[in-house]
């Protein structure tokens, strides 16, 4: 019983921190799909901790610029995981929709800013990757820009109803640069506060970037570890499609 109390609060640790904005990062901006517009993206996040690969293979998003300063937004992920000398699971369970909403626009002088409220929906019955119950972000972020280099993050709050969770705080602040209309490369330092009994907070950082094989098809990518707790490894590769 103990081991099994272990393992849940890992798988539940490791489906926390497949947050999946700002695609590749877990930080996300203030700036919406531009007006009747869409991106289409077809991704996979990898989580390794203490011999457990967890993540989504694979997950697909859409995005749509409804109105100026608004888009809304759908995320289905096929979940998976796999313990060691155990057959790997695998299940689609939670859709998660949003709309992110530009309240301020950027100047030489400030920055821009945003809103993007997120509900995770069960949709499918799976209690290995969902408890059934709704969660929901409600997050601020804030962009600035000089140049090929912007820098983006801030702060949100998860309501993360179940046996044992935890509501939690997640704060993200990502850096990037242009170093030429093919490659952009950057990194973020995130961390969440405990979201489950049990479990700490965590500190961790992710590398990564997009190659832009044309103005419409991009290769987004990232990789990163944590630094305080969890001792967790990911990854998250993904094609992008702008429209």
């Amino acid at each position: 019983m103990r081991k099994l109390l272990i393992l849940t609060c890992l798988i539940a640790l490791l489906c926390a921190q497949k947050s999946y904005a700002g695609p590749p990062f877990n930080t996300d901006d203030p700036e919406p799909v531009e007006y009747k517009h869409w991106e289409y993206y077809v991704s996979t996040v990898n989580n390794y901790q203490q011999g457990v690969w967890s993540g989504t293979s694979p997950h697909f998003e859409v995005n749509y610029g409804l109105v100026p300063d608004v888009q809304i937004h759908l995320l289905m992920p096929v979940n998976y995981t796999t313990v060691p000398h155990q057959k790997a699971s695998f299940g689609y369970t939670e859709t998660e929709v949003g709309v992110k909403f530009r309240f301020l626009q950027e100047t030489d002088s400030r920055p821009q800013g945003g809103i993007f409220p997120i509900i995770e929906v069960p949709t499918i019955k799976n209690e290995t990757f969902s408890n059934g119950k709704a969660k929901i972000f409600i997050p601020v972020w804030a962009q600035k820009s000089w140049g090929k280099l912007t820098t983006y993050g801030g702060m949100g709050y998860w309501i993360n109803p179940g046996e044992g969770n935890r509501n939690y705080i997640f704060s993200g602040w990502e850096v990037q640069y242009d170093f030429s209309p093919t490659l952009m490369l950057g990194g973020e330092l995130y961390y969440h506060s405990s979201d489950a009994i049990g479990v700490k907070p965590v500190t961790a950082f992710n590398l990564g970037g997009s190659i832009n094989a044309s103005p419409k098809v991009h290769l987004i990518f990232s990789a990163g570890h944590s630094l305080v707790n969890g001792g967790f490894f990911t990854s998250y590769l993904g094609l992008l499609l702008t429209i």
